[in-house]
């Protein structure tokens, strides 16, 4: 299997890694076979975190592959914004992975200003990280979010951290195009090794998987984080990692012209279209991303398509961002006079008059649609 850089750390790690949290789903026999097993193919990769069970992901890694230890590199994740409590959920970390150092220690889900004030503010669980990278315990700080990154951006701006976490697949990358466009170069500039999740948008992409992990590989990231829970999808996966052969330009826009999941709804951010008005739509657009990754689109197709789209349209939670900067907009969409002279210039054939529509209802809190 491929190995990369592991940014500035010297580590180098597979292109795909084992994500933990969907052990919680399988019995500690199944995860057992699965672990050894990616290891076994070349994997060396694992990632869990101390809030994936209160703990019971962590425990099923140490008991299955603490005695490979040397032969893959360990990430675990805290909760914790403050010093004494980041050290209180590392130690209990070391003690269910069954080791004494963990290489990568990821201040977890930082998804507010407030909370990275407080992680690199005195007392923060930054100090806390640090102290346990002298003391041993830890070789390496990462920090991770979900969604819009302008707090990682931030983050990585302010402090040198050895890692970052952050969502790429084909279908966010036009609800976050941020990620792509400002936080990759950043940490890229800075040598900081990139760590992709959700390659295939947790699960919404499963009828693409093929594309959607060729596509995540593509990417310039360390390593391609997989949640895997049974042995059909831990053999596809090692076999995308194994045949993997990096997209081209025109590939990747051929992905975006067709797949199913894109559709005639979401807004590529191409910038194309235009209107007299003067309505921003690319912005709106992308604010209705942030709200619920543009997957309410008023058909309702089949019922395990709605059920699994109203599960994933609000987990990154960034409705209030997308509303506040919605409401800071001086035009919006309500402004429409429906002429239709933006129709024509969509490549993706979207109708856009019904999509500001729909995005005002959501991002404006309207009554009705």
């Amino acid at each position: 299997m491929e190995k990369r850089k592991f940014g500035r750390t010297g580590l180098e790690t597979s292109i795909l890694g084992f994500g933990g949290f969907h052990l919680l789903e399988i019995p500690l026999s199944e995860a057992k076979c699965l672990l050894n097993r990616y290891l076994d193919a070349g994997g060396n990769y694992i990632e869990t975190a101390a809030g994936y069970g209160d703990g019971e992901s962590e425990r099923k890694i140490g008991q299955s592959v603490a005695h490979r230890r040397k032969e893959f590199v360990l990430a675990t994740k805290t909760a914790e914004r403050t010093k004494v409590k980041c050290l209180e959920s590392l130690d209990r970390s070391l003690a269910n992975l069954r080791t004494d150092y963990i290489d990568l220690f990821i201040m977890h889900a930082v998804g507010t200003m407030e909370e990275l004030d407080t992680i690199l503010g005195a007392e923060g669980a930054l100090e806390g990280a640090l102290q346990a990278k002298q003391e041993g315990k830890i070789k390496h700080i990462g920090i991770s979010m979900h969604g819009q990154p302008h707090v990682l951006i931030r983050a990585l701006k302010e402090y040198d951290f050895d890692a970052v976490m952050t969502t790429i697949n084909y279908y966010d990358r036009f609800n976050f195009p941020e990620i792509e466009e400002e936080l990759i170069p950043l940490a890229l500039n800075k040598q900081t090794a990139i760590i992709l999740m959700k390659p295939i948008g947790d699960g919404l992409l499963w009828k693409s998987v093929q594309p959607a992990f060729r596509y995540a590989f593509t990417q310039p990231a360390s390593v391609i984080v997989a949640g895997i829970n049974n042995r059909e999808m831990l053999e596809l996966d090692l076999e995308f990692a194994g045949k993997f052969v990096p997209m081209s330009e025109v590939e990747m826009e051929r992905l975006y012209a067709e797949a199913p999941e894109l559709g005639s709804y979401v807004c590529r951010q191409c910038g194309k279209c235009c209107c007299p008005e003067g309505i921003p739509l690319q912005e709106i657009f992308k604010y209705e991303g942030y709200f619920d990754r543009q997957m309410a689109d008023g058909v309702i197709t089949n019922a395990a398509e709605y059920s699994l789209k109203e599960r994933l349209r609000f987990w990154f939670g960034n409705s209030k961002l997308a509303m506040d900067r919605y409401k800071a907009l001086d035009i919006k969409a309500d402004k429409c006079t429906k002429c239709g002279r933006c129709m024509p210039d969509c490549p993706y054939g979207i109708d856009i008059i019904r999509k500001l529509s729909i995005a005002d209802y959501k991002l404006a809190a309207k009554d009705i649609y």
